[in-house]
């Protein structure tokens, strides 16, 4: 005889859409404490739920937050980012400005791209809304959305800010990495200077996230230049504001510095999460990876900011990260092959680093 909880599941496909209203809106709560009851009949439940996710917004709404949960499972996260329908549904949702469970399908595709085979997203493509102005791409269409989705501009019920987490880990791949630093067909712009602009912006998941990306972007050593170019990306300015605060410097040394961080105002507040302070440091410490990215860094004083922020923020991590930094800018350029020590050693924890940060654990609702 089933028990009453696997009779409540068996009601998530109930042809009456009151009595799925209730099944899927009582069963959240397990999909944390007890997701093994999704997986039963060959993952029966779960396949009915990827069916659910068009069903009416209030029925959806619970559906995609129970896949948010379930996605934790490595067995239900494999079943969910290489079912090509059910991805092609998510993304044809997410992208309609009147779309009510736009923040849940965020969330949602942020959980399944901890499967490694959603960089084949690249190669998604589905017909852009007008309001959207963008292409035919659905990575493209993402980015858009997470720019002009900024504070519910795109879609009234959504702002879109787990995306952010989504580009985190799709960054992960070099082929990933390669797009974000490339200039687009359709508009001429390099993706990553789209999300670059969320450095200092409110919200803490979306400078979370693209920090994150933005540091995960640098691991592409052939970017470089184009990330310490003016013309091109630019990175900099938007990795220093940041991390600086109201501290005054020498004369000498502000006016060495990048136009932007000279005479910031006397409230200025560097981030307040010490973990994103040290995701930019780190990016800072993979852009020292080639001469140009050291003399550059020289030459525009980022020195006395790094000291700075050292001796401000109470945070291990990010006091680790500033004396790697520092060791590498003080060096003799001479002493190459200790450079290279630093260098690799600065890579391998970066890369070992993305397992633990915060962007990269399953969000539950």
């Amino acid at each position: 005889m089933p028990t009453e909880l696997e009779e409540l599941v068996g009601f998530i496909a109930n042809p009456k859409p009151e009595i799925r209203a209730l099944a899927t809106e009582h069963l959240v709560p397990y999909s944390t404490s007890q997701p093994s009851i999704f997986k039963v009949d060959n993952l029966k439940p779960v396949k009915n739920l990827k069916i659910l996710v068009k069903d009416n917004p209030h029925i959806a709404e619970h559906v995609i937050t129970i896949l948010i949960n379930l996605a934790a499972d490595r067995e239900i996260l494999e079943s969910l980012a290489t079912d090509q329908k059910f991805l092609d549904e998510v993304f044809r949702q997410i992208i309609i400005p009147t779309e009510v469970n736009a923040n849940l399908l965020s969330m949602l595709l942020a959980n399944v791209a901890k499967w490694d085979a959603l960089k084949k997203i690249l190669d998604k493509k589905q017909p852009a809304p007008c309001e959207l102005a963008s292409d035919d791409m659905v990575m493209n269409q993402l980015v858009d959305l997470f720019v002009k989705g900024a504070d519910g501009t795109y879609n009234k019920n959504a702002d879109f800010d787990h995306l952010a987490y989504l580009f985190a880990d799709l960054t992960k791949h070099s082929e990933v990495r390669h797009y974000f630093t490339r200039k687009q067909e359709y508009d001429g712009v390099i993706p990553l200077t789209k999300l670059k602009v969320f450095t200092e912006y409110k919200s803490d998941v979306r400078r979370k996230g693209v920090a994150s990306t933005i540091k995960n972007v640098a691991f592409d050593i052939s970017s470089h230049p184009l990330f310490l170019s003016e013309d091109d990306i630019n990175i900099l300015p938007y990795i220093l504001l940041p991390i600086m605060g109201d501290e005054e410097y020498d004369e000498d040394e502000m006016m060495s510095m990048l136009p932007d961080l000279q005479l910031l105002p006397p409230d200025k507040q560097r981030d307040a999460d010490p973990n994103i302070i040290q995701t930019h440091v780190e990016t800072l410490l993979l852009l020292s990876s080639t001469r140009e990215g050291r003399d550059k860094m020289r030459e525009v004083k980022v020195y006395p900011i790094i000291r700075e922020t050292h001796l401000r923020v109470v945070s291990e991590g990010v006091r680790d990260a500033c004396e790697r930094l520092v060791q590498v800018l003080m060096r003799d350029e001479e002493d190459a092959d200790k450079v290279d020590s630093v260098e690799k050693s600065s890579h391998d924890e970066g890369q070992n680093g993305n397992d633990e940060d915060d962007d990269d654990e399953i969000v539950e609702v």
